[in-house]
């Protein structure tokens, strides 16, 4: 049953315990508090609050009102929603922001020193370092400036104790590691004056107006290209409302001026790439052109030598009318030849534009203006159509969906399905213009009949009317372009630009790093206190003992505050005095209730050594002593004996001479400066302690002893380390088990209450040793009424609310309110 009783009890975590253990660490955690404070403070008045910034922008449906009524039927199928979230992707990109630092210069900061922290004075610097553009520069590391003067610097930096910096060449982005000879550096130049330093070049030039204060200081540095660009892009916020072509831009940082150049020179850039890809088509429509043209008019500045030279060698200026009639026939047919030839330029415009485009959410006009084909426009109204659908989908389904592959492959196969339309209806005009070119060749056999020298001229001005045709229809094509082109006009719209107003910085509530503060020194105490009142297997409290056995529990012994073991002796008044009085009473109880007669033994054991055995011998057998009784102290632990110290007697004779037949009880047997206390000391150490304790001549001593004296204290060996003790409990008439406070383990206690369980043992109580108010976090109130180490002995005892805490008289005082 009371095994049972023990590994119950050890299975239950015990709150109680665990909350007075984490109060009694308050020192720990007023400690940690005031540091956590402190550093909380310091974060506080070096926190630098930044400034957020926006601008407004609109994305806007601008068709160029030049494109033919075909096309604008059918141009930019996706509608404002999609160029919205075109636009908004290319502000979120990281190449848009690359854009920007490189047109900035964002990633060389000029700073000056602040309180706690280097600050971004941005433009404000008087002057700018010009860099070397082929140059690597040092990155991470912040280069002084001190002006002397208006004309002169020092120049200085200090690396530490690094031997080699990472540099970085801010035109091609290359990283380069280089090797220093030196981690410091200091020398004086003059402004304007070249600075060629393996980590550095370039030169300080003042700004224009600029006034410099001798001795002021300044720091140049160089941040990583991309860490500057992710440190934008993460500060960097696009919203829009949904089916709005309203953008907002918004920028942290801690320089407003920062925050207007580069918000504004973000809007800038996209306008110029927006504009510049409306304008992609009409580029490369007019390269195109221009290459034919040079090709043709190569071509009719031949032929026209060729006429010219004709007609002077000749001399023929003029002709009749049968051969003007003829030319007027052959110039009817060659015009309708020219429109077929401009069909076939127009399909072979829009097959260049099929196979050099990516986008095809819209055709410019240039591509489709000479085709009438129905099928063929048909076509590319689908191809717009499936793109513009692809194009939304892109902004709210992921890329490797298999939905995008099935557009792709539609769109492919419309492609290859207009490229065979193409070559269909090219092949339909050529066709128009072999018949074009058989007629023409009907009329020019009716040249036949015409003087030699007129049917040459002839056919050579045809040529040249003919060439003149194509070159005037590359002319054509190539303006309507040109207009295109400067027509065009960007799709975004400018509403705010960012400026600076005065707006305050971004101050937030620094007070909840307060509350972090008091938890990050709560948190680890009550962990503390948690781990350890969870794998905490010692004995806190008289409590503890009523929970784990059903053994007795005889009295309660508190701290000893003398400077030896002879606390009744030295403070008769105080109030471990009066708690060995009590076990006194309790003893003398437990004799009336055996009706016990004459002599009586006490048996003192433990589990192990160190938890106060002797010292409860000794007490005891003093107060007994006190009490006028003859009283004799027995130190029958053979392996370490200890009493004797306390009473400043020798050890060389004692108990083991008696059990050896060396001397008799008179000469082993020492008095003390105590009346009425005898103490035999255990003597030098044998080499067979369990045989002498269990021999005949133990039955002598007890029997001598009692026919001397009225109490006999056995003091004996600890029952968890040695079986002595337990020889010897047959002498004992009442057995007093020691127990220390916050030393004892719980599991020390199976051992004897094993014995008790089986009657082996009988007449055995604990003894609560060490008892300290302060050490059970608030544990056995009432065992100090009873035992003169409580509230009752308070202005009784010598070591009374003197020695007391104010937390415990706060503790006690509460008490007794209630």
């Amino acid at each position: 049953m009371e095994s049972n009783t023990i590994d119950q009890n050890q299975q239950i975590f015990d709150f109680k315990a665990f909350v007075f253990r984490a109060l009694s660490y308050w020192k720990w955690f007023v400690l940690l508090l005031i540091i956590g404070v402190y550093i909380v403070y310091q974060q506080n008045i070096r926190e630098e609050f930044p400034y957020t910034l926006d601008t407004k922008i609109t994305v806007q449906d601008d068709k160029n009102p030049l494109f033919t009524s075909n096309t604008s039927l059918i141009f930019n199928y996706g509608g404002i929603s999609g160029k919205v979230q075109e636009v908004l992707l290319n502000l979120k990109s990281r190449e848009h922001h690359e854009k920007v630092v490189d047109s900035l210069d964002l990633y060389l900061s000029y700073l000056t020193q602040g309180r706690f922290y280097k600050t971004d004075i941005y433009t404000a610097a008087p002057f700018k370092f010009q860099p070397l553009d082929t140059a690597f520069q040092v990155v991470g590391y912040p280069i002084k400036i001190e002006f002397k003067d208006e004309n002169s610097f020092e120049l200085s930096y200090d690396f530490g104790e690094e031997q080699s910096v990472a540099t970085q060449n801010f035109v091609t982005k290359k990283v380069l590691r280089q090797s220093i000879a030196s981690a410091t550096f200091n020398q004086t130049y003059k402004v304007g004056e070249f600075i060629d330093l393996p980590i550095l070049k370039g030169s300080i030039e003042l700004k224009e107006n600029a006034k410099i204060q001798p001795g002021k200081v300044f720091f140049i540095k160089y941040n990583g290209f991309n860490s500057t660009v992710s440190s934008f892009l993460r500060s960097y916020v696009v919203t829009n409302e949904e089916r709005s072509p309203l953008l907002s831009v918004r920028l942290t940082n801690k320089n407003k001026a920062k925050i207007v150049d580069y918000l504004n020179t973000s809007i800038y850039i996209l306008d110029r790439d927006q504009l510049q890809k409306k304008n992609q088509y009409a580029v490369n429509t007019i390269n195109f052109i221009d290459k034919q043209l040079a090709r043709v008019k190569n071509d009719l500045t031949k032929k026209a030598d060729s006429l010219n030279d004709f007609k002077r060698d000749n001399k023929l200026f003029n002709i009749d009318n049968e051969t003007s009639e003829l030319s007027n026939k052959i110039l009817e047919y060659n015009n309708q030849k020219e429109g077929y030839e401009k069909q076939l330029l127009s399909y072979d415009l829009l097959k260049n534009y099929l196979e050099t485009s990516e986008d095809f959410t819209s055709f410019p006009a240039p591509v489709i203006e000479g085709i009438v084909d129905g099928n063929t426009q048909n076509l590319i109204a689908q191809i717009i159509q499936i793109s513009s659908e692809k194009s939304k989908l892109q902004y709210s389904v992921r890329d490797n969906v298999s939905i995008f592959d099935d557009l792709n492959r539609q769109i492919d196969g419309l492609k290859q399905v207009l490229f065979e339309t193409i070559s269909s209806a090219k092949n339909n005009i050529r066709f128009q213009i072999r018949s074009i070119n058989n007629k023409i060749y009907n009329v020019e056999r009716e040249f036949s009949n015409l003087p030699e020298s007129q049917q040459q001229l002839e056919a050579i001005e045809r040529e040249y009317l003919l060439s003149q045709n194509t070159y005037n229809l590359y002319l054509a094509k190539r303006g309507e372009a040109e207009l295109v082109k400067a027509s065009n006009v960007s799709d975004i719209n400018l509403l705010e630009p960012a400026k600076d107003t005065g707006q305050k910085r971004n101050a937030r509530n620094l007070n909840i790093r307060y509350v972090f503060a008091f938890l990050g020194a709560l948190i680890p105490i009550l962990l503390l206190a948690f781990l350890i009142t969870f794998f905490d297997n010692k004995i806190h409290s008289p409590n503890d003992l009523t929970k784990l056995s059903r053994l007795p529990l005889l009295g309660v012994v508190g701290k000893n505050q003398t400077d030896n073991n002879l606390a009744v002796l030295n403070k008769p008044k105080s109030a471990v005095a009066e708690a060995f009085r009590a076990v006194r009473s309790s003893l003398e109880f437990i004799y009336k209730k055996h009706d016990l007669d004459g002599s009586k033994t006490v048996m003192v054991t433990s589990s192990i050594s160190g938890e106060g055995k002797t010292f409860c011998s000794i007490n005891i057998a003093s107060v007994f002593a006190l009490g006028g009784k003859k009283t004799v102290l027995v130190g029958l632990d053979l392996r370490k004996p200890k009493i004797f110290g306390d009473f400043n007697i020798d050890n060389n004779i004692g108990a083991v001479n008696y059990l050896i037949g060396q001397k008799s009880l008179d000469e082993v047997t020492q008095g003390t400066l105590m009346e009425n206390l005898d103490v035999i000391t255990s003597g030098p150490i044998p080499p067979n302690p369990s045989e002498l304790l269990i021999s005949e001549k133990m039955d002598d001593l007890i029997e001598e002893l009692k026919s001397k004296y009225d109490y006999i204290i056995l003091d004996t060996p600890p029952v968890g380390l040695v079986a002595d003790a337990l020889e010897l409990i047959e002498y004992a008439d009442a057995s007093l088990y020691v127990v220390r406070q916050d030393y004892t383990k719980k599991d020390m206690l199976h051992l004897i209450q094993d014995k008790h369980k089986k009657g082996e043992v009988t007449n055995i109580s604990f003894l609560y040793n060490y008892y300290d108010l302060k050490g059970t976090y608030g544990y056995g109130y009432g065992y100090g009424y009873g035992y003169g180490y409580g509230a009752y002995g308070n202005g009784y005892h010598e070591d009374s609310n003197t020695n007391k805490s104010f937390l415990n008289r706060f503790k006690d005082s509460f008490k007794k309110s209630k």
